[in-house]
């Protein structure tokens, strides 16, 4: 069974080899840490700008961290991107006017800051976050939010593009007559694919976070990012085995980019707030490995049970279509 195992493993490593699988999780690997490294850490954005409408002058010492505009169109205008904060003084009482963020929490905070911002009882600037100055703290997120999307989408091609190639070279009809455990033929693709993103996600956090600072937190990454692994390429073997070609599993791609991942990164980093959200099982894999970044504390007993059955069950549920395939090839 050993041998034959290894058989497979070789099989499906040239099969990734031969499909540039590696060059393209290198180039994406390259592609990230260059616009980390060079662009993303570079960007120098103001925590909430202020702005200021106050064609009186009735605001005596205005902070060099506020901006004064000449209308009440460019308050508005300034205030569009739902980021900054801007306050009207025309009238006989100041005005706040701040369009909503989409979180509530978000917003509250932001009117506290634009309010202590006007009256000069801070430099404007946001230094440190936590433990992290602003710089590493940027690190850790945008890692965190690559690493997730990257292993969201390769788990899923990845995987099933190799299937859809064995069934064009006809190997699944093979494997119906060969005495070869269906187990193995899952198992040595989830494998490989399971050490590759490993080892993605071990490169990606050093590259960008740091050595001292990744190694730091690379275990409790690696964790996560192994549950994400398996859980998509075992929902993107499912679709491979089950639909017909690659056109309908393109459809159910775009479905999983549009309705799963795209809500998930809504509500993790922009802040949306949608109460429905803790019911998304993607988004509790998204906090927990953002978590992991900034060594907060781990995710509870729940969401292993949950994520080992979801495992387990996944499986299951590839293997039995595997067997239905096989015998209808066969």
């Amino acid at each position: 069974m050993l041998k034959g195992f290894f058989h497979l493993l070789k099989k499906d490593f040239r099969l990734m080899v031969s499909g540039k699988f590696f060059l393209l999780a290198l180039a994406s690997l390259l592609l990230y840490s260059c616009y980390i490294n060079f662009v993303y850490v570079n960007l120098d954005q103001d925590i909430y700008p202020v702005c200021l409408y106050d064609p009186q002058s009735k605001q005596p010492l205005i902070s060099e961290y506020v901006t004064k505009v000449d209308t009440r169109e460019a308050l508005e205008t300034a205030c569009s991107d739902r980021y900054s904060i801007g306050f009207d003084l025309s009238g006989e009482s100041p005005e706040l006017y701040m369009l909503s963020s989409g979180s509530d929490v978000t917003d509250h905070y932001r009117s506290i800051w634009g309010e202590t911002v006007l009256a000069g009882n801070t430099d404007g600037q946001a230094r440190l976050i936590g433990t992290n100055n602003k710089e590493m703290k940027n690190r850790r997120e945008i890692t965190a939010e690559f690493l997730f999307f990257e292993l969201s989408a390769v788990g899923f091609l990845g995987l099933a593009s190799m299937l859809f190639k064995e069934k064009q070279m006809g190997v699944i009809r093979v494997h119906g007559i060969l005495p070869v455990s269906k187990s193995m033929f899952i198992l040595s693709k989830l494998f490989l694919l399971f050490i590759s993103d490993l080892t993605f996600a071990a490169l990606l956090t050093v590259l960008n976070v740091g050595l001292s600072h990744g190694l730091a937190v690379l275990p409790a990454v690696l964790v996560h990012a192994g549950i994400l692994s398996l859980i998509m390429a075992l929902i993107g073997f499912f679709c491979a085995v089950r639909l017909p070609n690659f056109k309908q599993f393109s459809l159910v791609y775009l479905a999983l980019a549009v309705f799963v991942t795209t809500p998930v990164f809504m509500a993790g980093q922009i802040g949306v707030a949608w109460d429905w959200i803790v019911y998304h099982p993607m988004y509790h894999l998204f906090m927990a490995m953002k978590s992991a970044y900034f060594a907060a504390p781990s995710a509870g007993t729940i969401y292993y049970l949950i994520s080992f059955g979801a495992i387990a069950l996944l499986f299951l549920l590839a293997h039995r279509t595997l067997t239905i395939e096989i015998t209808k090839e066969g």
